[in-house]
Parts: C-alpha cells; sequence; structure tokens
C-alpha cells in the first residue's frame, strides 16, 4: 500500500511538472514583428500608432512596442508568448507575425589593386562624391579613427536627415562633417539578452569590437598616410569612396545582431536618406518575405538605394549562400597580390612557407624543439590547442604544432604561450585547404595550408627529437596568381531561388588593411593588450564594403541610375581570367573558379564607370518576380508593404527577370530536344552603337543561340531586347556547365555569366 501511494505521488508529481513545463513554455516570451496592412486601417483610428497599439492591446495588456516601423514595413515588434502570436496572427489587419532572427556578422593595397589610385581622373569630382552617403549597419563605429578624419569636407549635404546619438562614451560631438550620422539600436537585443553590459560593450553608437570600423572605413574611409599594422601592410590607406560621407548604424553586439533592430536600422536609415546601404551579417536562409534583410533591403530598392550584402563564410561548400534576394547585390571573396609570408624550417632542411602578421621578439636563431600538438595533451581534440588541452610539462620551450578548428586561430597561439611554448605553426585542415589568412598572433607563429601542414606533421610523427624555427619576412607585393576565390567565400547555388545566380561578383576581402577600434586589440582576444590604428582582417565582411564604397563611386558619376543600373555595370565589367587568359583559381580547389563561386567575376570599378549597356530592372520587375515564385498576396505584401495582387491572366516567369546573369534549369529527358528561353532587355548608357554577341560554354552538350545576334542603339536610354535559347539533346548530367553571354561594340564588353544544371 505504502509503495502504491509512493508511486501515485511521483506519477501527481510527474503530472505537475508537466503542466508547469507547458505552462512556462507557453508563457515564454520572444520578439516578434508584426506586419500590418496599411491599406485596411479601420477609419476609426486617428493614425496607424494607435491601431498597431490596439491591435497589440487585444492580445496582451502588459505588451509594449519595441519599435515602430514606417519605412521598410507597416508595423511594430514586441515582445509575446507564443499562443499570444497565434492570436494576434488571425487578427484583421495583421499580414504576418514573424519570430525574430539571430544574425551574425561575416566577418590599403585595395584601391591600387582595383585601378582605383592609376585612374583618378576618371572618376567623378569630390564635390559630387561628398554629396554620397554611405549608410553602415555593423557594431558602430570608433571616431576617433584618422579614417573618418573631416579635414577638406564641405557642409553636410542638405539631403541628410539624421543624427548623431549621445550614449555610452558616446556625444553628438563624435561626430563631424565626414562621420554625418551615428545611430544604436538595442532594444531587440535586450529584449532577448537583458541589458548591455557596460562594462563590455558600449550603449551608444561606439564600437567596441572592431568590425563595424573596418568595414565603413573601407567603404568609405578617408585618406590616412603611414598606415600600417605592426609594420606590416605599410602604405596609405584610402576607403573606396574615399569622399564620401558615412553614417553608421550600430546593430550588432556581442549576442549578435537581432532582426527587429536591423529592421528598425533600415528604416532610420531610409528616412535619413543615405544613397548606398552595407551589410555585413546575414542569417538563416528562408523565403525573401520572413527575410528581415531582404525585407528591409526592398524598402531602400524602391527608394533608390543601393544594398549591398556579404554572401557569407561558409564556404566551399555549395548551396552556402547568404543574403540572395535579386534585390540585393551579394558579394563573396577573393584575395590581393599582397601577402606576409614566413617560413617554417625543420630539422631535416625542408622549409615550408606560411603566413603571419606576428610583431615582436624573434625565435632564437636556431633549431629549437617540435612537438605535435597531439602528442602533448591528454584531451582527444588535443590537436586543436584548445583551452586547457595542453600539458606545460610536454609543451614548455617548444615550438608547437596545432590545427585548425573549433576555437579561434590567433586563441591557439595564446594557449600555447600559456602552456610555455615559445612558438606554434598552424596547419590547415581539409576544411581550409590551402587559403592561408594572416593573424597578428600574440607569440611567433605562422599558417600553413593543409599539404603542407601534412608534410611537416610526418616529420614530427617520425622522429622523436624533431625541431624547427620560424622565420618572418614582412609584407611582400606582387603574389601571383590574384585574384584567387577564398576557400571561405560562401557558394551558388542559390537554394532560395536557383534561377537567380548568385554571389553577384567577388571583392577583395582578404587580409584586408582598415580602421580599427581603441578598445581592442588586433586579435580580439581580451588578453591583447595592443592597441592599434589599422588592422588586418579576412571575410566576405569585408568584400562587402569595397563593393558599397565602388557603388557610391559609380551614384556619384551616375546620379540617374537605379540600384539594379549600378550592380549590372559592376556585373557586366567584372573579369573572369588573368591577363595571361586563364580563368580565376579556386583556391579551394586549386582548379578555375565557376560563377557559382565568383558569380559575374571580380569587380574591375574603371570598368563599370563607362559599362555601355546595363540591365536595368524597377519595382515593377521584382513584383512580377515574386508572383513567378507563386507568393500569395499575403506575402507579398508582407514584403513589399502594398495592396498588391498578381494578374491571375498573366503568365510570370522566372526566367523574364532582367538580370545581367543566367541561372539555367534544363529537364532531362531521353532521345528529346529540350529547350529553354530567358529574355533580357538591354539599356544603352553610352554612346550610339551596333553590339554584336558571342556566346561560350564549358561543354557541347548545351547549345546556346542568341536572337537577334546584333543590336544597334541610336541614343542614350534606348532599349533594345533579346532572347537566349538554350538547349540539350544529352543524357542528363551530374554536371554543371558553365559559360557566358558576351555583347561588345568593339569598345565596350558586356559580359553574363551563364549556370547551366539538370533537373
Amino acid at each position: 500500500m505504502f509503495r502504491f501511494q509512493v508511486l501515485v505521488v511521483v506519477i501527481l508529481g510527474f503530472c505537475q511538472l508537466s503542466v508547469e513545463a507547458k505552462k512556462n513554455v507557453e508563457q515564454k516570451k520572444q520578439t516578434y514583428i508584426i506586419h500590418m496592412a496599411k491599406f485596411e486601417m479601420p477609419v476609426s483610428f486617428e493614425d496607424h500608432a494607435h491601431w498597431y497599439d490596439s491591435s497589440l492591446k487585444s492580445v496582451s495588456k502588459s505588451a509594449e512596442m519595441l519599435y515602430t516601423y514606417s519605412n521598410v514595413i507597416h508595423g511594430f515588434s514586441t515582445r509575446l508568448t507564443a499562443k499570444e502570436a497565434q492570436i494576434l496572427e488571425n487578427r484583421p489587419g495583421i499580414l504576418s507575425v514573424l519570430p525574430e532572427m539571430k544574425y551574425e556578422l561575416h566577418t590599403t593595397r585595395t584601391p591600387s589593386f582595383l585601378g582605383l589610385d592609376q585612374n583618378a581622373n576618371l572618376f567623378p569630382e569630390s564635390d559630387s562624391v561628398s554629396e554620397v552617403v554611405v549608410g553602415v549597419l555593423d557594431t558602430g563605429v570608433w571616431p576617433e579613427s584618422k579614417s573618418f578624419d573631416d579635414t577638406g569636407f564641405g557642409p553636410i549635404p542638405s539631403s541628410w536627415k539624421g543624427e548623431c546619438e549621445s550614449g555610452t562614451n558616446f556625444t553628438s560631438s563624435n561626430c563631424n562633417r565626414k562621420l554625418i550620422g551615428a545611430r544604436f539600436f538595442s532594444r531587440g537585443y535586450e529584449a532577448a539578452l537583458g541589458p548591455v553590459d557596460a562594462t563590455k560593450e558600449s550603449r551608444s553608437p561606439r564600437d567596441d569590437d572592431g568590425h563595424g570600423t573596418h568595414t565603413s572605413s573601407t567603404a568609405a574611409g578617408s585618406i590616412v598616410s603611414d598606415a600600417n599594422l605592426l609594420g606590416y601592410a605599410a602604405g596609405t590607406a584610402r576607403g573606396m569612396a574615399a569622399r564620401a560621407r558615412v553614417a553608421v548604424y550600430k546593430v550588432c553586439w556581442l549576442g549578435g545582431c537581432f532582426s527587429s533592430d536591423i529592421l528598425a536600422a533600415m528604416d532610420k536609415a531610409i528616412y535619413d536618406n543615405v544613397n548606398v546601404l552595407s551589410l555585413s551579417l546575414g542569417g538563416s536562409m528562408s523565403d525573401y518575405y520572413r527575410d528581415s534583410v531582404a525585407i528591409g533591403a526592398f524598402a531602400a530598392m524602391e527608394k533608390g538605394i543601393f544594398v549591398s550584402c556579404s554572401a557569407g563564410n561558409a564556404g566551399p561548400s555549395s548551396d552556402s549562400l547568404s543574403n540572395v534576394a535579386p534585390w540585393i547585390t551579394t558579394v563573396g571573396a577573393g584575395t590581393l597580390d599582397r601577402d606576409f609570408p614566413a617560413y617554417v624550417s625543420l630539422g631535416n632542411g625542408q622549409n615550408y612557407s606560411g603566413v603571419s602578421l606576428y610583431r615582436g621578439d624573434s625565435l632564437p636563431g636556431k633549431l629549437l624543439p617540435f612537438i605535435y600538438a597531439g602528442n602533448a595533451s591528454n584531451a582527444t581534440s588535443g590537436n586543436l590547442c584548445m583551452t586547457g588541452t595542453l600539458n606545460p610539462e610536454k609543451v614548455s620551450g617548444k615550438i608547437v604544432l596545432c590545427e585548425r578548428g573549433v576555437n579561434p586561430r590567433v586563441q591557439k597561439g595564446y594557449v600555447v604561450k600559456e602552456a610555455g611554448g615559445i612558438g606554434m605553426v598552424l596547419t590547415n585542415t581539409a576544411a581550409n585547404g590551402e587559403e592561408l589568412v594572416a593573424d597578428a598572433h600574440l607569440l611567433p607563429a605562422t599558417a600553413v595550408g593543409q599539404k603542407r601542414g601534412d608534410a611537416i606533421k610526418d616529420y614530427l610523427l617520425s622522429n622523436q627529437n624533431a625541431t624547427a624555427t620560424i622565420f618572418f619576412e614582412g609584407t611582400k607585393l606582387g603574389i601571383e596568381p590574384s585574384p584567387v576565390v577564398s576557400a571561405f567565400s560562401s557558394r551558388g547555388p542559390n537554394s532560395i531561388t536557383p534561377g537567380v545566380l548568385k554571389p553577384d561578383m567577388i571583392a577583395p576581402g582578404v587580409n584586408i588593411l582598415a580602421g580599427w577600434s581603441g578598445a581592442v586589440g588586433p586579435t580580439g582576444l581580451a588578453t591583447d593588450k595592443r592597441r592599434v590604428g589599422f588592422n588586418i582582417i579576412s571575410g566576405t565582411s569585408m568584400s562587402c564594403p569595397h563593393v558599397s564604397g565602388l557603388a557610391a563611386l559609380l551614384k556619384a558619376a551616375h546620379p540617374d541610375w537605379s540600384p539594379a543600373a549600378i550592380r549590372s555595370a559592376l556585373m557586366t565589367t567584372a573579369y573572369t581570367a588573368y591577363k595571361d587568359g586563364n580563368m580565376i583559381q579556386d583556391v579551394a580547389t586549386g582548379k578555375p573558379s565557376t560563377p557559382f563561386d565568383h558569380g559575374a567575376g571580380h569587380v574591375d570599378p574603371v570598368s563599370a564607370l563607362n559599362p555601355g549597356l546595363v540591365y536595368d530592372l524597377t519595382v515593377e520587375d521584382h513584383l512580377n518576380f515574386l508572383c513567378a515564385l507563386n507568393y500569395t498576396a499575403q506575402q507579398i505584401n508582407s514584403l513589399a508593404r502594398r495592396n498588391f495582387s498578381c494578374d491571375s491572366s498573366k503568365q510570370y516567369s522566372l526566367n523574364d527577370l532582367n538580370y545581367p546573369s543566367f541561372a539555367v534549369s534544363i529537364q532531362s529527358q531521353m532521345g528529346s530536344t529540350n529547350e529553354v528561353k530567358h529574355t533580357r532587355t538591354l539599356t544603352n548608357v553610352g554612346s550610339p552603337g551596333m553590339y554584336k554577341v558571342s556566346v561560350s560554354t564549358t561543354s557541347a552538350s548545351v547549345k546556346i543561340s542568341v536572337e537577334p545576334a546584333t543590336l544597334t542603339f541610336s541614343q542614350t536610354n534606348e532599349k533594345k531586347s533579346y532572347t537566349v535559347t538554350f538547349s540539350t539533346t544529352s543524357k542528363a548530367s551530374k554536371t554543371n556547365v558553365f559559360g557566358r553571354i558576351v555583347w561588345s561594340d568593339g569598345k565596350h564588353s558586356v559580359g553574363s555569366p551563364v549556370a547551366i544544371s539538370w533537373t
């Protein structure tokens, strides 16, 4: 009887716990973004804010709005339980109730490498460039950086409506005629994770991370002489559009970047009248009407604002892209012709090249004891040199070989140093291949590729008394081949819309020198007490602002061009081959890269100034694109902020989107000819002339024909259309076929990449 009573009590206890758990789940709140149908507001309300508040109070008397939005969407963000969100979604006038997403950062030699220094006279006068405002959504700004010096700048553009917000360690006086705006957005972040920790980061536009200062100075930093990182990459630093104005919108914090804050920042940026928006961040892929960055970018595009986003750092895996909406310019990363060599010399007489930004006391000029981290640890992951895994008795006084993975590269060196090691060789694994990224290590260290790392490891594992040393050679220019597509750069195809080829292009994103925060050292580690004015880091975060700055130059030169026209100019003039005719390499494979890796190719800003022809797109074209995706009226209205329905009598096709590239899907059927047709329209932005088409492919299994084969333009802004037919009778193949369609008048070459796959 006693056992039965105990069992009943236990069962009742479990039931009570289950009820309590369910109750806790139901009561747990999270942030939601509520899209309202502005055109459905009842006449009983005076304004939209009152309507929003009434709708919210109908499901929760205690809930408060974090933000109201009027430019990117019509609606607000708030904290609700899942049940409250479900009830609200069924209320009249509600288009969608979307749970907040968390985004992550995609973490000066480039002006010369891109030809900006040698061709400065081709670009618009500084007065017109200084009317262009580049808005950067990131971790904020370090206003004391020389990259934001406003010497020589005239009055702030009269069109500017932005502000310089005060906060922790930041006042309105931190802005000037160069850095004309600074705002911060933390309500979504704080609602999710609690108040900003003032001991770790500033609740203000101030950048305590460095990433935001780096990206904004890359896009539009002022000219700074004698810039360098610890003596490396010495020279004159300048942003792509050095005379443009900068406005920063801090949306990223230690815990990430939250979509309610990102939307609020984009909402303000549109109101402030920025001309270019640069976002070096991304989240998990989702349909466009659920993606806050895509939603905000659509509204910006409508206002004529060019939006540039990083492609992501999830390469070399395929289908790894972020920010793939066709109204966003998606940028992958390539290398420069600059390197920072540091050599490993082994006791067997072999030397292996690596890279490093270490600056400090050199190793003794002799061979030193050398050990593999996996043999100096009891942990299963000892080879990774993670915190607390190395045995000081085995490591002390030795150079240690660590492998990449899990923890940051520079932290591995710190772990070695703390364990008494005097140097580190960091080797890539198969995931990183031969790509080398330089770091400002805290001890003598160099990074080597996988093949060299395997050879070094073989030596270590076959010699009980292995020795080595490391030599540092500073900065080296003229590295060939360059550029190459970086291994980390995210790749296509586009998993959301395979019919739109992404990335759009690549730009410099490896070992980029730009401005830095004075709050952290170049490694970003709390233990790094060094402070630098400039830092060298890598990522598509670095390639994105290059294109943002170049777009600012094109906007100054062609103020009447739409965002699509600017992107087209950058894409159709991009190059895919070196001067010797060989294709741009993919460092991940050592083979020629494809349009899924490099998009249209590597940016060539000088050629983009005068592209001859452009592929333009209107808001209506993008709405037709959404109809072709079979989006419902509610989904389109959530994204495009309007009362719009697709015409049921009209046939919409993704193949008709006037994009400067071609992503073609061909059905595989034996014994029959399979055809796919794409239509495009070119606009003349140059002199009158006749253009002839040329076509190339990587396989004879696909035939590409263009009709007509010539286009004659007699005046500026004249439009001409053509049709491309892709056909094959070949058996289905898992191998993609790539090609290129080029229109040329003998002076201009208007190129479009082609990627063909089978279904």
